[in-house]
């Protein structure tokens, strides 16, 4: 385990992580042990590092230094655990498949590649879709989904999974109050099920709703830890800088909602 004081239990293990990016750092130094169970989100500036720090934890992009861990172990052996949401935008939606299709490669892993998809399979893509409000959807091609019924799509193949941690890109991003609010009644239920999430969020004036834990995230970690107590105006102003119009606007979220 890669320090003595990181857990083994953690469900995620970040230890002394660096990212760069043609010599330049994007995350730097990244020290973090999450709690199990728990709805962490993950906020900070545009350029923070956000996304890099999923993807690095995933390997999906190479580490400059340090170590990550998934329940005590490196993510290649333990990556059925582990359900992944990317960004929207950062998918072909012109590809001819239906949504059913996309949901049922949630269970790759599990079917195995080049091997048939059993009626079994696709029963269980089938519940993730009605799980995420879309089951009228499946044989529905995705290019013709509006952009909250294609997020859906993608969290529909992760819940597939049924893993143990996700982590998510933005789900939040342009999608209807509809979607919002049933992206949020599946993260309660995952809580609830003792599973967790690690989410990319913007939206500041929704994290105390959404969120138990917060990571605020500017290249490097500038607080982490319980909502209540981490995210303040304090460290937002810590975090996000100079952008006085995005801390007004954060600032006057927080004072509502303490007021309440």
């Amino acid at each position: 385990m890669p320090g003595r004081e990181h857990s083994a239990r953690a469900p995620l293990s970040i230890h002394d992580l660096t990212v760069a990016y043609e010599r330049s750092p994007v995350l730097w130094d990244v020290d973090l042990d999450l709690p199990a169970g728990s709805l962490v989100g993950v906020i900070g500036p545009n350029g923070a590092g956000k996304s890099t720090l999923l993807k690095a934890c995933l390997d999906l992009i190479p580490r400059a230094s340090g170590e990550v861990r998934f329940f005590g172990r490196p993510y290649r052996e333990v990556r059925r655990r582990i359900g992944y949401v990317p960004q929207r935008e950062s998918v072909d939606w012109d590809f001819p498949v239906s949504a059913l299709d996309v949901v049922t490669m949630g269970l790759y892993g599990e079917i195995g590649w080049f091997r048939p998809v059993r009626r079994h399979h696709r029963e269980r893509a089938r519940e993730a879709l009605a799980k995420a409000g879309i089951a009228e959807l499946a044989d529905r091609q995705i290019q013709q989904l509006s952009g909250g019924q294609q997020q859906r799509v993608f969290l529909a193949r992760a819940l597939v999974q049924r893993a143990d941690l996700y982590l998510m890109d933005e789900p939040f991003a342009a999608v209807d109050a509809a979607t919002q609010r049933t992206l949020t009644d599946l993260l309660q239920e995952l809580r609830e099920e003792g599973r967790g999430a690690v989410v990319v969020h913007h939206d500041l004036s929704t994290v105390r709703a959404i969120f138990d834990w917060v990571v605020l995230l500017n290249l490097r970690v500038v607080r982490a830890g319980p909502t209540e107590e981490v995210f303040t105006e304090e460290n937002l102003a810590a975090t996000y800088g100079g952008n006085l119009n995005l801390l007004a606007q954060a600032g006057e979220a927080l004072r509502q909602r303490e007021g309440t």
